[in-house]
């Protein structure tokens, strides 16, 4: 039987501004990316967020970024790599935290935005991201992007590697994802994401950019919490995917 975990940004607001749906969406994933107030979320918002989570059994994740607060971590950055390193693990230890007194802990690593795509290819900056998750806790598993530099380092370093797959991101033909500045960059059409889904779960497959047929098999599958209908489109994705037999289950 196939298996898949469901996973969300989540808790990423700041102050009084709220993006997501923390506590609908918590009902549907399996693994929550909770931002660590570097691209968003505050101390408020992450303890919340911890506290909906280990409630629900939803396993927390800590969503790590550039320290890009104005620009929502989707900026280009060049930050030293003993820099980077430090504020990964900084990033760690403070969800850590709020997660360990809300009863759960931090479960796994996933980094965001601008760095997220950065340490696909960057051997430096994903070098100095799994150096961070060391620091901070040297049994966390790494999620990313299948192929990356930043898994297969992880993975060298003796950190456990999850797979990820976007059923709401384009593909190019190399299995990475088309840059939001391109046009077509998001899939938007809520039937289209839906059978994406099912066809990463149980195929390992979707369909480029270009409309070739590539191979992305992944644990993980991330479903957007800020796009428009973020709820009613991850209920729907987990009730097809249950349907057609696929078991929805946390990775860590």
């Amino acid at each position: 039987m196939a298996c898949i975990d469901l996973n969300a940004d989540l808790g990423e607001g700041f102050g009084r501004w709220r993006l997501t749906d923390d506590e609908r969406l918590l009902s549907v994933v399996t693994s929550a990316n909770v931002a660590c107030g570097f691209h968003a979320g505050d101390p408020v918002t992450m303890r919340r967020v911890c506290e909906l989570a280990a409630e629900r059994g939803v396993r927390i994740g800590a969503q790590v970024s550039y320290r890009d607060l104005a620009g929502f971590g989707r900026r280009a950055m060049d930050v030293p790599s003993a820099e980077l390193a430090a504020e990964v693990a900084y990033q760690i230890g403070a969800l850590e935290v709020f997660a360990r007194a809300a009863g759960a802990g931090v479960a796994y690593v996933k980094p965001h935005g601008a760095l997220y795509n950065r340490v696909v290819h960057d051997e430096e900056q994903a070098a100095a991201v799994v150096d961070g998750v060391l620091l901070a806790d040297a049994t966390l598993p790494v999620l990313g992007l299948p192929g990356s530099r930043l898994l297969e380092l992880a993975g060298k370093a003796g950190l456990p590697v999850v797979t990820e797959a976007f059923a709401d991101r384009a593909y190019t033909d190399a299995g990475t994802l088309v840059p939001r500045t391109l046009e077509g960059a998001v899939v938007t059409d809520p039937d289209t994401v839906v059978e994406r889904s099912l066809g990463l779960a149980r195929s390992g497959e979707v369909v480029s950019h270009s409309g070739t047929r590539i191979e992305v098999r992944a644990r993980s599958l991330c479903l957007h919490g800020d796009t428009p209908g973020a709820v009613e489109l991850a209920r729907r994705v987990r009730e097809r995917l249950e349907a057609s037999g696929v078991r929805v289950e946390a990775f860590a």
